[in-house]
C-alpha cells in the first residue's frame, strides 16, 4: 500500500474558495472534481488546501480563525450538486451573477447561497433524512452537537459567546436543554448542512483517488476565542474565573513582522490536557485525518514551546517562550493514528528542540526557496542542495508572496545576484517563473508543491495573505480563463524529468 510522503512526487497548492464560482467562492462540486482529474492527468500527487472551517467577516474570512475547528465550511457546498441530488431545483440555481474578477466575495456567497443552503436542508428533512445523516450525526456527535447549538445560538446572539448571559456562558445544564428545545429548528439544518458537506467532500476525495491525488489539508494550531471550541471546553484554555483569557497567542518579532505576531487566540491549558491523556487532539485530529490523506500542522512550533503573550498587550514582543509536553502529546497521537500522515510546519526561527521533535517522530519539515537568498550562506537550509529528502519544499507558501511579486518588489541586488546563481533571470520577471519551478523540482526533497499563482506567474495582488495585515487577504480567486490556462502539462514534464511520481 502506498503511504504518503514517502516516495518522491509533488503537487499544487490551491484553496477551494480559489476555484472560479459565479456564486462568490469556489465550491467542491464538479469544478473541484476536475481538477482532481487534471492534477491526477499532469503527474500530480497532493492537492494542498487551506482549513476548511467554517470563517466569519469579523475574521476577515480567515480559515485559521474560525468558529470551529472541526466543522465544514457551508459556503463550500456546491449547489449544483445538491440540485443533481433532488434538493434543489434547476431553475433555482441558473442564477448567472456578476462577471468573476479574480477576487472571492464572500459576503456575496453568504447572500446567494446560504438561503437555497436552508430550503435544500428542509426538503432533505421532508424526505425523512436518511440512514447516512443519522449515521453521520451518531458518529460525529461529540463535536457536532456542541456545533449546531453553538451556530444556532450565535444567530440569535451574534456577540461573542464571552458576552452571552451568565447561564449560557457557563453552559448551565437546563439553560442548554432549553436552548436546544427551542433552536431545534435551526440546530437541524446545520446539522444537515454539515452532512451535505461530508457527502460533497467524500465525492471530491473520492474523485482524487481515481486520479491518483492525495488531498494534502492544514490545521491551524490554535482556535478561535468566539469559537465553540472554547465555548465547549473552557477548563482545556488559560481563561480566568470569567471565561476570559489571561494569555494569548503569538510569535515573536520575526522575518514577517518587527514586532512580531499577536494573533490574540487563547493558549492552552497543557497541565489540563495533560490530565486527560490529550483527548481534545485526538478528537481534532481525528476529524481530519478522515478527511484528509496528509495533514500539516500550522505552527509547529508551538508544540515544542509556545509563545505567551499577556491578555491585553499591544504587541507579541511582550511574551516570552513557556514549555509544551511535546513528546506525551505526539505519544498519544501516533498510538492513535498508524500511520501518521503529518507535516510539520517548521518555518521561521526554529530552536534544536523543535527539530528534534520533528525528527524524533519522522515528521517532514517545510524548505521555502524565497527565503534562501537572503543572506550568503552555502549552509543555508533553505538552498536548493541543502534541503532534506525527508521534507515538503515550496517557492512560496499561502502567507509569501506570488513568486513573481517577489522578484519584482521584494529581492534586493544582493540576493538578486545570489539567486542569479542558480537560475538565469530574465528582465521580465514573469519569464523567470518556469525556471524557479523547475528548481523547486528538482530538490532534493521527497515533496514539491508549487502555489497556483505561481504557475501563472501573476503579480503581487494574486498573494494570497499577508501575515499581520488584518484586512484583505483570502480573497484571491482564478478567473475561469485562468483556470483553463493553468499550464499543468509543463509542470508534468517538470515532475518526470525530475522523477517525482
Amino acid at each position: 500500500m502506498e503511504i504518503p510522503l514517502e516516495d518522491r512526487a509533488s503537487g499544487v497548492l490551491l484553496h477551494i474558495t480559489s476555484l472560479p464560482s459565479p456564486w462568490g467562492v469556489g465550491d467542491l462540486g464538479e469544478q473541484a472534481r476536475a481538477m482532481a482529474a487534471r492534477l491526477g492527468a499532469a503527474r500530480q500527487r497532493y492537492w494542498q488546501v487551506l482549513p476548511l472551517n467554517p470563517t466569519s467577516d469579523a475574521a476577515g474570512e480567515s480559515p485559521y480563525f474560525s468558529p470551529s475547528s472541526r466543522a465544514g465550511n457551508p459556503l463550500l457546498l456546491s449547489l449544483e450538486d445538491l440540485a443533481a441530488d433532488g434538493l434543489l431545483r434547476n431553475d433555482e440555481v441558473a442564477a448567472a451573477p456578476a462577471p468573476q474578477e479574480g477576487r472571492a466575495d464572500f459576503a456575496r456567497a453568504r447572500a446567494l447561497k446560504l438561503p437555497l443552503l436552508a430550503t435544500a436542508a428542509e426538503r432533505f428533512a421532508a424526505g425523512g433524512d436518511d440512514d447516512g445523516y443519522r449515521a453521520f450525526c451518531a458518529r460525529e456527535a461529540d463535536w457536532l452537537d456542541d456545533h449546531a447549538l453553538f451556530t444556532a445560538l450565535k444567530a440569535r446572539d451574534p456577540r461573542s459567546w464571552s458576552d452571552w448571559p451568565a447561564a449560557l456562558r457557563l453552559r448551565e445544564a437546563d439553560t442548554l436543554a432549553e436552548a436546544r428545545r427551542s433552536l431545534a429548528p435551526a440546530i437541524a439544518t446545520e446539522k444537515r448542512l454539515q452532512y451535505f458537506f461530508e457527502r460533497q467532500w467524500r465525492r471530491l476525495r473520492a474523485a482524487c483517488g481515481e486520479a491518483g491525488v492525495w488531498l494534502f489539508g492544514d490545521m491551524p494550531i490554535y482556535v478561535n476565542l468566539d469559537s465553540v471550541d472554547v465555548w465547549a471546553r473552557p477548563d482545556v484554555f488559560q481563561l480566568d474565573d470569567d471565561l476570559r483569557p489571561v494569555a494569548e497567542s503569538g510569535v515573536p518579532p520575526d522575518y514577517f513582522s518587527a514586532t512580531g505576531q499577536l494573533w490574540r487566540n487563547p493558549v492552552y491549558d497543557w497541565d489540563r490536557l495533560a490530565a486527560e491523556d490529550f483527548r481534545w487532539w485526538v478528537l481534532r485530529l481525528g476529524t481530519l485525518l478522515r478527511r484528509l490523506d496528509v495533514l500539516r500542522i500550522d505552527h509547529f512550533r508551538g508544540l515544542a514551546q509556545y509563545w505567551r503573550v499577556p491578555a491585553g498587550a499591544e504587541t507579541a514582543a511582550a511574551g516570552e517562550w513557556r514549555d509544551v509536553p511535546s513528546y506525551e502529546l505526539f505519544d498519544a497521537l501516533r498510538a492513535a493514528f498508524d500511520p501518521f500522515p503529518v507535516v510539520a510546519e517548521d518555518l521561521g526561527t526554529i530552536t534544536p528542540d523543535v527539530h528534534a521533535l520533528r525528527e524524533h517522530y519522522g515528521l517532514p519539515g517545510m524548505v521555502v526557496l524565497q527565503f534562501a537568498f537572503n543572506e550568503d550562506d552555502d549552509a543555508h537550509p533553505y538552498l536548493p542542495a541543502n534541503h532534506p529528502e525527508n521534507g515538503v519544499a515550496y517557492l512560496g507558501t499561502h502567507d509569501n508572496n506570488t513568486v513573481r511579486g517577489w522578484l519584482e518588489d521584494e529581492l534586493d541586488d544582493a540576493s538578486r545576484e545570489r539567486l542569479a546563481r542558480f537560475v538565469t533571470l530574465d528582465e521580465d520577471p514573469a519569464a523567470t517563473a518556469p525556471a524557479l519551478l523547475d528548481l523547486l523540482m528538482a530538490s532534493p526533497a521527497r515533496t514539491a508543491i508549487a502555489c497556483a499563482q505561481d504557475l501563472l506567474a501573476l503579480p503581487a495582488s494574486a498573494r494570497m495573505n499577508t501575515p499581520g495585515l488584518p484586512t484583505g487577504n483570502w480573497a484571491w480567486q482564478l478567473t475561469p480563463a485562468q483556470y483553463e490556462a493553468l499550464p499543468l502539462a509543463a509542470l508534468a514534464a517538470m515532475a518526470e524529468a525530475h522523477g517525482r511520481r
